[in-house]
């Protein structure tokens, strides 16, 4: 009987196997790279990146209330009924000190066009903390209150009186002759009636001392003042001063998380309509922004773009941009939302005025 015959192998190929086995060594080596790069870019994406990301906020109402509470609250003075809207307008900031955004949300915000991306230095000085910016925010935003009210009452020819105080030294110049606290009543024996009129008297004394009518403690004295030229020539008592407001009735706001002086010039228009009969609106819906002084003159502001997306957002028609602000609303203008050029309250307060009579917006001043 015949076994059956075992058959050997065949010897190994030479050739095309060991070039399989080379090539399946550099796709493991290729997809290892792969993801780590993958792997890489998504850890670079996370990562914290030295930029501010500016995006729309909220819209709020200063005729209207928040939370059933209202905006602007007067007491002490006959109010009267309107209706239409007054928005001051808003930026939500991603970034800074009080939070890191990651270079994923920088990425996102220069794709979105709503929103601005800033170099973290070109929005907050170097070393700033997140709690003085806060601080510094919610400061600016009561001296803003404080000083509407008074463009407000300007306007409407309701008067006021108004104190400088020292607020701190600035230099040696007067250490131990000003110190905080003290309000300048008067230089050379003329009441001082505002910041203007003391840099006028300051200017025209020259190098001379000046004599200053003070009250400290609630006592008048008279001192005298040495100054020095700053940088632009201007004299200086070499002191920081801040301005107090004495009203004939309180009016006051509120409104929580929201920072800074830019909603000035709406909550002045708030508080002119509610202290006038009508409606100063007309019933229309109007938006703005704006910082404003106490002779009334509108400044400019940041993230104007964004604030005229949420605005629009929220239906507004009219938006009252500072006019130092035009050059940065050009080509950002949302469709549907016609953009007024105002520079001080007695122009945003014509221009509303004139949009509810029916006026064509078209003749008034305008951005481009």
């Amino acid at each position: 009987m015949l076994e059956p015959q075992q058959s050997s192998p065949p010897p190994p190929a030479a050739g095309p196997p060991a070039r399989a086995e080379k090539s399946g060594r550099a796709s493991r080596t290729l997809m290892g790279a792969t993801t780590a790069a993958v792997v890489l870019g998504f850890v670079a994406l996370a990562l914290p990146a030295p930029f501010v990301v500016e995006s729309p906020g909220p819209a709020i109402n200063t005729l209207g209330s928040v939370d059933g509470t209202a905006v602007i609250r007067v007491q002490g003075h006959e109010t009267f009924p309107t209706s239409g809207s007054l928005d001051l307008t808003t930026v939500y900031v991603s970034g800074g000190p009080e939070r890191e955004v990651s270079t994923f949300e920088v990425l996102q915000g220069w794709l979105d066009p709503s929103q601005d991306v800033l170099p973290e230095e070109a929005v907050y000085r170097r070393g700033v903390s997140g709690e003085q910016v806060s601080e510094q925010n919610t400061q600016e935003m009561a001296d803003s209150q404080s000083v509407a009210v008074a463009a407000a009452l300007g306007n409407l020819g309701i008067a006021y009186e108004q104190k400088l105080s020292v607020a701190g030294l600035a230099a040696p110049t007067n250490e131990g002759v000003l110190g905080v606290g003290d309000v300048l009543a008067s230089i050379g024996g003329t009441p001082i009636t505002d910041l203007a009129m003391l840099r006028e008297e300051l200017q025209a004394a020259g190098d001379a001392p000046v004599a200053l009518g003070i009250e400290r403690g609630g006592e008048p004295r008279t001192v005298e003042a040495a100054t020095t030229a700053g940088e632009d020539g201007q004299r200086q008592l070499g002191v920081y001063l801040q301005t107090t407001y004495d009203f004939p009735f309180q009016v006051s706001f509120d409104l929580d998380n929201v920072g800074g002086p830019s909603a000035g010039m709406m909550f002045a228009l708030g508080v002119v309509d509610t202290l006038t009969p009508g409606e100063l609106t007309g019933g229309r819906h109007f938006a703005g922004t704006g910082t404003i002084d106490a002779d009334g003159n509108v400044g400019a502001i940041g993230g104007i773009a964004q604030k005229m997306a949420g605005a629009r957002s929220l239906g507004a028609e009219y938006f009252l941009a500072p006019a130092e602000n035009c050059a940065a609303v050009a080509g950002r203008i949302p469709d549907g939302l016609t953009v007024l050029k105002v520079a001080t309250l007695a122009e945003a307060r014509a221009a509303v005025e004139g949009v509810a009579a029916g006026k064509d917006a078209a003749s008034l001043p305008a951005c481009p």
